[in-house]
């Protein structure tokens, strides 16, 4: 133990609640990586139908359902909204690579 880290007392709740959140934080990332093969797929589309990876209005129409959805949940929508801007470039580059790659590159 780090010696700067505070010492919780022995019926501290807190590991049980880490151990929940460290569950979370995996099926988050399960969850991520779906999401990335369909982008994947996405891209396969895109190429075959000739779209660019950016649709601008699909982005504004994912931000705004992220922003719903989050208020729904009681969750602050700003933060959905920044998460998923973060989230949506990461995976317009990633279809990006896919378009610009030289015809049978892609796997």
């Amino acid at each position: 133990m780090n010696p700067t880290e505070p010492k919780l007392s022995p019926d501290s709740q807190m590991p049980a609640l880490r151990r929940r959140i460290d569950a979370l934080d995996a099926r988050l990332i399960a969850l991520l990586a779906e999401r990335s093969r369909l982008i994947d797929q996405a891209a396969r589309i895109k190429t075959r139908e000739h779209l660019p990876a950016r649709i601008d209005s699909r982005v504004e129409e994912v931000a705004a359902n992220a922003r719903r959805l989050a208020t729904q949940e009681g969750l602050d929508p700003g933060l959905a909204d920044a998460l998923w801007r973060l989230m949506m470039e990461h995976f317009i580059a990633q279809e990006d690579r896919v378009l610009s790659a030289p015809p049978g590159a892609e796997g």
